[in-house]
Order: C-alpha cells, then structure tokens, then sequence
C-alpha cells in the first residue's frame, strides 16, 4: 500500500486538482484512456459534492493491492450535513442541486466498488475502488 494523496476542496478550483491528481495518479498505475476518464468523472463528482454541499472535505488517493491486482481508491470525506436518506441520494435523476443527477449513481456506475456511509450532523464518507484491467 502507498500513503496517501489528498486535495483538500474549499473552492471550485480544488476540484480540478483533484481531477487532475487522480487522473495522473491512474496513469501511472497504468489505467486506459477510458478508465482514466470514468476515473477523473467520479472525482470531478465527489469533489463538486463537497464543494456544494459542505464548508469543505478532502478527496484522497490510495493505491492498494491485493490478490495480484492493483487498485486505486478514492476517498471522499466531509464535516458536512451528512445525507438523511442515503437510498434517495442513490436513486438516478435524483439532484438536491438541480443538476442533471448523475451523481452518486453515476459514480456508482463509473467504478467498481462503492460505499457511502453517512451520518446526519457529522458528515459523509464515500470509498469508491476503480481495479486495473
């Protein structure tokens, strides 16, 4: 296992460093064009979700291994509102935003392992894993 990268996001900027890590970090790992992209989508989502929704959190990168594959897990934490109704957030079309909402469902889709773990007045935790093909 390596340690760990983060971004803080605090502004819209932070957003695309943190694209802009993880998709470099994917690179290196030696992920596809298209894995890259599905991979620097649920960033940008993760990260716009922090951006929106709380006074800050962090994206961060983990490269694991294990049973002769490679993985890169993202980490999405927040001290934000948390998510009432976890099931709602996770239905397609949803958006509390009035974005097109792709959102969690999308980044659901994009990777290969996804867990959100929420807690109203304490924040939320997303762990999304994208395995190397």
């Amino acid at each position: 296992m390596t340690p760990q990268s983060c971004v803080t996001i605090q502004k819209e900027w932070d957003i695309v460093g943190a694209r802009q890590l993880g998709r470099d970090i994917a690179k290196k790992m030696g992920f596809g064009t298209v894995d890259q992209a599905r991979i620097a989508t649920a960033i940008s989502e993760l990260a716009r979700n922090i951006y929106l929704y709380t006074e800050n959190g962090q994206i961060c990168f983990e490269v694991v291994e294990n049973m002769n594959r490679k993985g890169l897990v993202i980490l999405s934490t927040d001290n934000g509102p948390g998510i009432d109704d976890i099931g709602r957030v996770m239905e397609d079309g949803y958006s509390t935003s009035g974005g097109l909402g792709a959102g969690l469902p999308g980044v659901k889709r994009l990777m290969d392992e996804f867990d959100v773990q929420s807690e109203v007045g304490i924040g939320t935790r997303i762990k999304a894993i994208k395995w190397a093909r």
